[in-house]
């Protein structure tokens, strides 16, 4: 039986790197031939943290703002956020703001805060930064995101980090556990 079970919402810029990083940490692997979400795609991945278990619901929302129109109403009852950009791309975090208030409309209406990290995807394209970490750490800070981490669905790192963070934040705030415990 599990003790309890958390949506997630992942929400930013087509092409950044969403269904990647949600596919690489439920199945463990890397498609580089993946197609643009199209509306939205749904995810489970249960797993057993601090003696717990839990069931991670993954929201994973289509980056065009074509579909912006359908974040508001399917933030209802999340129970935390991943913002993701690429870090090639400045025009990927430039639009965090408008993100933010398409996101900040789903939140009016559940009248609930909750825990976002922000998330660099495509670390392993290091020679094609466009974005320094420390900028986005300060922009992180800024919009008071639990935490800032860079990864790389193609290598694999930092990907279960972001999730287990994120999650030992949920449950912090459910009272399930009384400190984070992370990787």
């Amino acid at each position: 039986m599990k003790d309890a079970t958390f949506k997630i919402c992942i929400f930013g810029d087509g092409g950044v790197g969403k269904t990647s990083l949600t596919k690489r940490y439920v199945s463990g692997l890397f498609d580089p031939d993946l197609k643009f979400t199209i509306g939205l795609d749904f995810y489970v991945k249960n797993l057993e943290i601090n003696e717990k278990l839990i069931s991670l619901q993954i929201w994973d929302f289509a980056g065009e703002s074509r579909f912006r129109f359908l974040l508001p109403d399917y933030v209802k009852g999340a129970s935390g956020a991943i913002f993701m950009y690429d870090i090639t791309r400045f025009s990927s975090l430039k639009n965090m703001e408008d993100w933010l208030l398409v996101f900040n409309q789903g939140l009016i209406k559940t009248e609930k805060r909750f825990p976002i990290i922000m998330v660099g995807g495509k670390a392993d394209l290091i020679q094609k930064r466009a974005i320094q970490s420390e900028d986005a750490i300060e922009i992180a800070k800024k919009q008071k995101f639990i935490r800032f981490i860079e990864c790389s669905s193609k290598t694999g790192e930092n990907v279960e980090k972001i999730f287990i963070t994120l999650a030992n934040t949920m449950m912090k705030e459910a009272g399930l556990i009384q400190d984070n415990i992370l990787l």
